[in-house]
C-alpha cells in the first residue's frame, strides 16, 4: 500500500471513529437530559424481581446506547441499598443484552433516514421551546451522525480491499485468537464504547478487509473490554457497589473467552446465525449476551452468593483519611484566589448534604440507628463549615474588593446558607420523621411510600444537576435547574392531592402517617429549592434571569 493512500486511510478511518463516538455520545446525553429521572425510576422500581430487572436494564440500556451508562446508574442505586446485588447484576446482565440490540437497530436503516433525521432534528432542536423536545432533536441528530460515520467508514475502506499489506495484516489476525481477543477488548476500553466497536468491525467485515474468525475474537473481546469500562470508573465506589461491577466483568469477560475458546477447539460452523459473514459476526455478540443472561439469571441466588462470600464487607480504609478544609488563610490577601477557595468549600458543604439526602430515604424504610447519629454528625460538621466559610468571608472583605468580587463574595454566603439550611432540613427534620414512623410501628401505604421514594430520587436527580451546574457555571444547565425546581414544586403539589384523595378513602396507614407523609413531602421540595438557588448568580451574569418570569415568583416563594 502506498504510503500516502495509507495516510488517507488512517486519517478518514479516525475521523470516521471519532464522529461515530461523539454521535453516540449525543444520543446518549440527549437520553439522558430528556428522560433521566424515567430511566432511574424504572430501574429502581423494577429491582425487586430479576425478571424485571433484566428487562429494565436491557431497556435503559437501548434507549442509551450504552451498558457502561446504565452500570453507573445501578451502582448509584446500589450504594444507597436501594438495589440488592443479585438485582444490580441482573440489570447488567440486562444492559449488556440492551446494547448488543442498539447494534442491530443501528444497521437497518434506509437512505431516506438520514437526511430525515437530520431535518427533524434540528428542527426540533433548534425551534421547540421546551427542554425535552430539544433533546429529542439532539437524539435524532446523533442517529443521523451515526449512520453518516458508519458510511464514511465505508467509503474509507473500499479502496484498501485489494491491499495485500492490509489483507495480510488482517489474515493473521484471523489465525491468531488470542492477539485479536486483546485488540478487540484494549480497543473497546479506548473507545470507551463496545457499541462503537462492533459496528466498526461489521464495516470492515462487510468490506471484505477481515476475516471472519478475526471478526469473533475482536467482537468477544470487546464484551470484555467493555465490561472492564464500567470496573474501573467505579473503582472509587462503595466495596457492595464494586462486587457487582466485578461479577459483571467475571461473567461477561470470562464467558467471552469461554466461547472464544469453545469456538476454537469444536469449529462450530456459524452458519446458522445469518446469510452474510458480517450478519454472523453481529448475531453472533448478540446471541452470546441473550444466552449469558438466559443462563446467569436463573442462578442470581447462588451467584449473589458466591459474590457476597468472596467479596465480603469491608471498612474501606480511605475513609480514615481526613480531608482539609479548602479556606486558604494565605489567599486572602488575594481575593480571586480566596473567592476560588470559597467555591471549593461550598462545593464540599454541596457534596456532604448530597450524601446525606442519599442515606436519608433508607430510613423511612428500616430504623438504624448509626446512620441516624452519622447523619446528624453530617450536619454539625458542615455547620462548623458553612461559621468557617462564613468568617473567612468577613475576613476577605478587609481588603479591597472590586465590585464583581463583592457580589461574588456574597453570592457564595448565600449559597452556604441555603446548602445549610438544606442539612438542617435533612438531619433534623427528616430524621425526626423516620423516627416517628419507626417507633410509632407505623407504615406508609404501598402507593404513598412509592410516592415518597420516587420523589426523593428526583429531588436527588436535581441536587445532582445542582452541583454540577456549581461546577460548570453553564447557563443552559442553570436553566434547566430551574424549570426543574418548578417541575418539583408541581409534582409536590400533586402528590400532596393525592394523599388527601387517600385520606377521603379512609385508607388506614395513610390516615396514620399522614403528618409525616405530607412534611416528608414539604421537606424534600425545601431541599430542592436550597439547591435550585445555585443557578441564580449565573443566570444573573448571563442575563438570563431579568427576561424569565421565573425571578419574582421564586424569590417571592422562597422568601416565604
Amino acid at each position: 500500500m502506498p504510503e500516502q493512500q495509507f495516510l488517507q486511510f488512517a486519517i478518514a478511518i479516525a475521523g470516521a471513529a471519532a464522529l461515530l463516538l461523539w454521535a453516540v455520545r449525543l444520543v446518549r446525553t440527549g437520553v439522558e437530559r430528556a428522560f433521566s429521572h424515567q430511566l432511574r425510576l424504572w430501574l429502581r422500581r423494577s429491582s425487586g424481581n430479576r425478571i424485571l430487572a433484566a428487562s429494565s436494564g436491557a431497556g435503559a440500556a437501548l434507549l442509551l446506547q450504552s451498558s457502561t451508562a446504565v452500570a453507573i446508574l445501578v451502582a448509584n442505586f446500589a450504594s444507597t441499598g436501594t438495589v440488592t446485588t443479585g438485582a444490580g447484576l441482573a440489570m447488567l446482565l440486562g444492559a449488556d443484552v440492551g446494547s448488543a440490540m442498539v447494534i442491530q437497530f443501528l444497521l437497518q436503516r434506509q437512505e431516506i433516514m438520514i437526511p430525515a433525521l437530520l431535518l427533524l432534528g434540528v428542527v426540533l432542536f433548534l425551534k421547540t421551546p421546551t427542554a425535552r423536545a430539544r433533546q429529542i432533536g439532539r437524539i435524532l441528530i446523533g442517529l443521523a451522525l451515526v449512520f453518516v460515520s458508519l458510511d464514511m467508514i465505508r467509503a474509507a475502506a473500499v479502496p484498501l480491499a485489494g491491499s495485500p499489506g492490509l489483507l495480510a495484516a488482517m489474515q493473521y489476525l484471523g489465525q491468531d485468537a488470542i492477539s485479536a481477543f486483546i485488540v478487540g477488548a484494549l480497543f473497546a476500553w479506548a473507545m470507551h464504547s463496545s457499541v462503537a466497536v462492533v459496528l466498526l468491525i461489521f464495516t470492515f467485515v462487510a468490506q471484505g478487509l477481515l476475516p471472519v474468525s478475526a471478526a469473533v475474537a475482536i467482537v468477544l473481546g470487546a464484551n470484555l473490554g467493555g465490561a472492564f469500562i464500567a470496573y474501573v470508573l467505579t473503582m472509587k465506589a462503595p466495596y457492595k457497589v464494586r462486587r457487582i461491577i466485578a461479577a459483571n466483568l467475571v461473567l461477561r469477560g470470562g464467558g467471552a473467552a469461554l466461547l472464544l475458546v469453545a469456538l476454537a477447539l469444536f469449529d462450530y460452523p456459524l452458519a446458522w446465525l445469518g446469510q452474510t459473514d458480517a450478519g454472523r459476526v453481529v448475531n453472533l455478540h448478540l446471541a452470546f449476551n441473550i444466552a449469558l443472561a438466559f443462563l446467569a439469571l436463573p442462578m442470581l441466588g447462588s451467584i449473589q452468593r458466591i459474590i457476597e462470600t468472596g467479596f465480603p464487607e469491608r471498612q474501606d480504609q480511605s475513609a480514615l483519611l481526613v480531608i482539609s478544609s479548602a479556606l486558604d488563610e494565605a489567599a486572602l490577601e488575594k481575593p480571586e484566589q480566596a473567592l476560588a477557595c470559597s467555591s471549593r468549600e461550598i462545593l464540599a458543604i454541596g457534596q456532604r448534604v448530597e450524601t446525606m439526602l442519599r442515606a436519608i430515604d433508607s430510613l423511612y424504610t428500616a430504623w438504624d440507628d448509626p446512620l441516624a447519629k452519622a447523619i446528624e454528625e453530617r450536619d454539625r460538621e458542615i455547620r462548623k463549615m458553612h461559621f468557617d466559610l462564613k468568617l473567612y468571608l468577613a475576613r476577605l472583605h478587609r481588603q479591597v474588593l472590586d465590585d464583581e468580587e463583592s457580589r461574588e463574595s456574597m453570592d457564595h454566603a448565600a449559597l452556604a446558607a441555603n446548602l445549610e439550611a438544606a442539612s438542617t432540613m435533612i438531619a433534623r427534620n427528616m430524621v425526626m420523621l423516620a423516627r416517628r414512623l419507626q417507633r410509632g410501628n407505623k407504615a406508609f401505604s404501598i402507593k404513598g411510600r412509592d410516592e415518597i421514594a420516587d420523589f426523593h430520587d428526583r429531588v436527588l436527580s436535581n441536587v445532582q444537576l445542582g452541583l454540577n451546574v456549581m461546577m460548570t457555571q453553564n447557563p443552559d444547565a442553570a436553566r434547566e435547574l430551574i424549570v426543574a425546581k418548578d417541575e418539583v414544586r408541581d409534582i409536590e403539589q400533586q402528590l400532596q392531592r393525592h394523599h388527601l384523595g387517600r385520606l377521603r378513602e379512609g385508607l388506614v396507614e395513610s390516615i396514620e402517617t399522614s403528618n409525616i407523609h405530607q412534611e416528608t413531602l414539604r421537606a424534600l421540595k425545601q431541599v430542592n429549592t436550597s439547591f435550585s438557588m445555585i443557578a441564580y448568580p449565573i443566570l444573573s451574569k448571563s442575563g438570563d434571569l431579568l427576561a424569565s418570569r421565573l425571578a419574582s415568583d421564586d424569590v417571592v416563594e422562597d422568601a416565604g
